[in-house]
């Protein structure tokens, strides 16, 4: 299944309402050619009142919900829109990653059919998996890893061609 449409709507909401968020996770994961799957798309975001407002305008646009469940994870807020497949989860915390602006300063601005993703690092979310140790993120690392050990030597390789 091609995630693009819907991603590039969601990325479309986010863009037109700004807010001003970064992907990781699995998706992100995938996006720097990791093989792997996910059934969310998950974001960190700076958690202030203006931004919550925001947050309720893109899930208005995406004519979805915002909710609220309970997880071991600081404040997600999840925005779902069940009829289309959309689940999104917007965090202010990672495990593993100190800030939103350390986070967004390491990311790569990437384009996803005309519109603009911050995308995290894939140190980052390698570190983010490892730091939270849940079963999920321990059974993905070894695939991610290996996809940060191929990218690092397809650099080295540029570099020295160069």
């Amino acid at each position: 299944m091609d995630a693009s449409p819907i991603l590039g709507e969601v990325l479309k909401a986010m863009n037109r309402h700004r807010l001003e968020a970064v992907m990781i996770g699995n998706a992100a994961g995938a996006l720097h050619g990791a093989p792997v799957t996910t059934m969310d798309i998950d974001f960190m975001f700076r958690e202030t009142p203006l931004n919550l407002r925001k947050l309720k305008a893109v899930a208005k646009s995406l004519e979805g919900v915002i909710l609220r469940p309970f997880y071991p994870v600081s404040n997600l807020y999840r925005l779902c829109n069940d009829d289309r497949g959309i689940q999104l989860d917007f965090l202010p915390v990672i495990h593993g990653i100190r800030s939103f602006e350390g986070l967004k300063a390491r990311s790569s601005e990437v384009e996803i059919l005309g519109e603009r993703l911050l995308l995290a690092s894939l140190e980052d979310i390698v570190k983010s998996k490892r730091t939270a140790g849940r079963a999920r993120d321990l059974a993905v690392l070894p695939t991610l890893e290996e996809t940060l050990r191929i990218q690092r030597e397809t650099r080295r390789n540029e570099d020295e061609k160069a």
